[in-house]
């Protein structure tokens, strides 16, 4: 039985609800329900929607709610529930906040008193991740990388060191430039490669950094990306063999770079924190 408000509260109940990630039998008997008795969906695209609505027989009030204008949306919807219409917030595949602006209305219909139901389902981090090989008894989960280059790779940096499997998503266009980009910063590190999840040409590349990317190389690769980086392995020695003080000073003055530039290259080498590695090269300049 779902939950109802008391007199003291507001109406409106917000449900978060998981819609297929593919395959449109892993869509729940409970999402389909509260979908049908919802007053109105707010859906990241709404011709997208639309399909997957009309194939169950959904026919109900329709609003687009996306990073751009999620804002106006935001409050049109808190509006709503204050009203006391019921709200069913659904992303083009998978469970609603996860890498989307969802969380804000969340984060707002809470702040306003608004009940906030999840109703689960699928997810492509965990559907990728338990089909992975790869250790799950802990795991962190980044999202998408930065477009950017540089910044893509000070993002992998600071996750060098991760003792648990790291979960990223990933474009088809951008794929190769990323795993590049991991061989680069992480090394011939354990990966998973999960494409289609739940389609027809569902697809998972398992390999270290070379070998996967020689497999992707000339090919057209479609539909999104979970990459899984297996944990870094522990390196006891690192710090006495190649510590930081001693880097910064072989690129400040044996190298002549400059401090920023130090500090960059410090980051990526070791996965250390930024500031971290600041401190250290302020110190060796004397400041």
């Amino acid at each position: 039985m779902e939950p109802h408000s008391s007199p003291l509260t507001p109406k409106g109940v917000l449900y978060i609800v998981a819609t297929p990630i593919g395959n449109l039998e892993d869509i729940t008997f409970r999402a389909v329900r509260i979908l049908r008795e919802a007053d109105l969906i707010a859906a990241e695209d709404t011709r997208h929607s639309r399909k997957l609505l009309s194939h169950f027989g959904i026919s109900k009030p329709l609003t687009s709610y996306f990073d751009h204008n999620k804002e106006l949306k935001g409050r049109y919807i808190l509006d709503q529930l204050a009203e006391g219409v019921s709200v069913a917030l659904i992303t083009d595949a998978g469970t609603p906040c996860i890498s989307d602006p969802g969380y804000q209305l969340v984060r707002d219909a809470v702040a306003a008193g608004f009940a906030v139901v999840p109703v689960p389902g699928p997810s492509a981090a965990v559907t990728a991740l338990s089909a992975s090989g790869l250790p799950t008894d802990a795991f962190v989960f980044e999202g998408f990388l930065p477009n950017k280059q540089g910044k893509r790779r000070e993002k992998l940096a600071m996750v060098k060191g991760e003792q648990r499997v790291v979960i990223f998503y990933e474009s088809p266009n951008r794929l190769l430039a990323t795993l590049m980009d991991l061989r680069e910063v992480l090394g011939e590190r354990e990966l998973v490669v999960a494409r289609e999840l739940t389609k027809i040409y569902e697809e998972f590349i398992r390999g270290s950094c070379s070998p996967v990317i020689e497999k992707l190389q000339d090919r057209t690769i479609k539909g999104e990306v979970v990459i899984l980086v297996a944990p870094a392995a522990a390196d006891p020695e690192h710090d006495a063999t190649e510590s930081v003080a001693e880097l910064l000073s072989c690129l400040m003055a044996g190298e002549g770079l400059s401090l920023k530039d130090a500090v960059k290259q410090v980051v990526l080498r070791t996965g250390r924190a930024r500031s971290e590695v600041y401190t250290e090269a302020l110190k060796l300049k004397g400041h």
